[in-house]
């Protein structure tokens, strides 16, 4: 009962950081729409909330949000599939919906052809978080205890093939440890079971495991990101532990499909640009556990991602990983 009461005082903050920033939608013609690729409340649904936010200003557009979880962005696609390809419809989600997706699950679309990242919003990691009870409270620590327990230390991942489940799999190969994997379906009900003790560890988003970092209900080992998070800045990097290899970004972009004309996608992406970089917005980010997010070109974008669906690929291959 416990852990429930915590997912509901989380949810209900998440909801009060998007509450304002709702939109009234004016006539159709003339609003923007946003599609973000998640629950109301969630990451990519506040993402898109504080983009909609500086987009309703810069643009001098309505713009409405419309929160479409399912499939890891493939529901929130199949919407933007439907819609006119004026650029008046985009869809805001993770760089996992070409990098990852694919692996797990048979896709309608071929992700990387139908649609193609115009921005890089805000971009943030995982942390490796364990259950209080462990007899480690450092990575060397856990590694050695993981080492003297072979076969019966557990980790979750909110969704097998994705990279909090390919991150267990590169640290077993790096420390020499068979961490086992039970994968969830989705972040809340993986770090239910960790507070309860279900399974020991988890691989999880910096956004979601922070507020039960600081009340002491999960541990936290080593963050994915290249320099440590400001929001658990005495949590070590996995690179300064000696795992680079364990070094892991994910990103939130701003995606059109490829037939908008150029100049609807040259708008689009120096107006978010133009909005995410405000200091006001990165103050934001930073609030919710995200960075902002890198001034690459969608050609750099596209190329990330190809070399992330590979790397991932290879990764899933080795254990005869197979799609749903």
């Amino acid at each position: 009962m416990l852990e429930m009461k915590t997912w509901r005082t989380l949810a209900t903050a998440l909801a009060l950081i998007a509450a304002p920033l709702a939109f009234a939608q004016s006539t159709p013609d003339k609003a923007m729409r946003i599609i973000a690729a998640g629950p109301p409340g969630g990451t990519l649904d506040v993402v898109a909330r504080l983009l909609a936010e500086g987009l309703q200003r810069e643009l001098d557009r309505s713009v409405i949000v419309e929160a479409k979880p399912g499939g890891g962005g493939a529901v929130a696609v199949n919407d933007l599939m439907q819609a006119p390809r004026d650029g008046n419809t985009m869809v805001v989600t993770l760089d996992a919906l070409v990098s990852e997706i694919p692996h797990i699950i048979k896709l309608r679309y071929d992700m990387a052809k139908e649609v193609k990242p115009i921005a890089e919003l805000a971009r943030g990691g995982l942390v490796l978080v364990g259950n209080p009870s462990l007899p480690a409270r450092n990575l060397p620590e856990l590694i050695t205890y993981v080492k003297a327990n072979p076969g019966k230390v557990s980790y979750a991942s909110y969704s097998a093939g994705t990279v909090s489940h390919v991150m267990g799999l590169q640290l077993n190969k790096a420390a020499g440890i068979d961490m086992s994997h039970v994968a969830y379906k989705g972040t809340p009900p993986a770090l239910v079971d960790v507070m309860g003790g279900h399974v020991p560890l988890m691989f999880a988003g910096i956004p979601n495991a922070v507020p039960l970092v600081k009340s002491g209900k999960i541990v936290p080992y080593a963050v994915s990101l290249p320099q440590r998070s400001p929001n658990l800045p005495n949590v070590p990097t996995f690179t300064e532990l000696g795992y680079p290899q364990l070094e892991a970004l994910a990103w939130v972009g701003l995606w059109l499909t490829p037939d908008v004309p150029a100049a609807a996608q040259n708008r689009l992406r120096e107006a978010a640009m133009k909005v995410m970089a405000q200091p006001a917005m990165r103050d934001r980010l930073t609030e919710f556990g995200l960075a902002p997010g890198q001034p690459r070109t969608p050609d750099e974008l596209t190329k990330s991602l190809h070399a992330d669906y590979e790397r991932i690929g290879a990764v899933l291959k080795a254990i005869d990983f197979k799609p749903e």
